[in-house]
């Protein structure tokens, strides 16, 4: 039996966002293992799913939604496997001035990683990859408004390890 044409250019299409598709399974999830399982279940449904892309704007913000849809139906999995709960908005600046004295190559990484849950998917979204204020909104389902919060919350961030690093050095 032949496969859809939509199909076979889905998974072609799925093969060029995987570094991307990853880079915001690891913002969601905070860790690479399970940022990993949940790219690999990501592909699997959007596969499955391809019958409900309709073709019309950006393949990966359907499969950006579908991860983060996908992270929140495993949520409570995943509260009973995480050891440590992340911090709140509020404890930005005092975590960032604690992880600003590491310094290694992975350094940015676990930055984005141990951000309160959302500010890494939203800083990512907006920052690296280049989505609007609304296509982010879409794709984390929230509002607009909860996008620029959220990011502001996220370079205030960068900005305190940044001045702590200047003093530093």
């Amino acid at each position: 039996m032949r496969q859809p044409v939509t199909t076979i250019d889905i998974r072609r299409d799925l093969v060029g966002l995987l570094p991307r598709l990853r880079r915001f399974a690891i913002a969601l999830t905070g860790d690479t293992a399970s940022a990993d399982e949940l790219v690999q279940t990501v592909c699997q449904r959007a596969v499955a799913k391809s019958h409900q892309w309709n073709g019309e704007g950006r393949l990966e913000s359907w499969v950006y939604t579908l991860a983060r849809q996908l992270w929140n139906e495993d949520g409570r999995k995943r509260r009973d496997r995480t050891a440590a709960p992340r911090g709140n908005v509020t404890d930005i600046r005092e975590a960032a001035r604690e992880r600003a004295t590491v310094t290694d190559t992975d350094l940015i990484h676990r930055m984005l990683a141990e951000m309160p849950e959302g500010l890494a998917s939203i800083f990512l979204l907006t920052v690296v990859e280049g989505h609007s204020y609304e296509q982010t909104a879409d794709i984390m389902g929230i509002p607009a408004t909860g996008v620029s919060a959220q990011l502001a919350a996220a370079r205030l961030h960068f900005a305190s390890l940044a001045d702590d690093f200047h003093h530093r050095y």
